[in-house]
């Protein structure tokens, strides 16, 4: 048998591992921008879920009150601790900035790095006659899908 048959070595040479390495590099480049976008929409469409959640928590202490604030004084009605608002905890904060005996609007506010990442849409908004409204510069069509 040839002496140079034994002694020699099989695995991968530092080239193949370079090209691997630099193929790897390549495809998260490509990805991961596309993943953060998706990670941004998925917790802001769970902010809009949240709001309605809330504008309906809204309507039925209207049926019960015939008034959404809780007094004649005008009283803030405050939101139960749902589900909901705890899986959004350090994303979104969701408020009841102004509420009357026959108006309220429920609010989103972004949160940490969904505020810095998601700036096309900002603070979300939903009143009693179901009008959204955005702070942010995108459209209301994309920030409420």
């Amino acid at each position: 048998m040839n002496k140079r048959a034994l002694n020699r070595q099989h695995g991968l040479t530092l080239i193949e591992l370079m090209i691997v390495v630099v193929i790897t590099g390549i495809l998260t480049m490509i990805a991961y921008p596309g993943y953060t976008t998706y990670i941004v929409k998925s917790k802001r469409v769970q902010a809009t879920a949240c709001l309605q959640e809330a504008a309906q928590y809204m309507e039925r202490f209207y049926t019960t009150n015939l008034r959404y604030d809780q007094t004649s004084g005008g009283a803030a009605v405050t939101l139960p601790a749902t589900s909901c608002v705890d899986d959004m905890r350090g994303n979104y904060v969701l408020s009841i900035p102004s509420v009357a005996a026959n108006t309220f609007v429920v609010r989103a506010t972004p949160q940490g790095k969904q505020a810095s990442s998601d700036t096309a849409c900002g603070t979300l908004s939903l009143s009693q006659s179901g009008a959204k409204t955005i702070s942010g510069t995108g459209t209301l069509y994309s920030c409420w899908q």
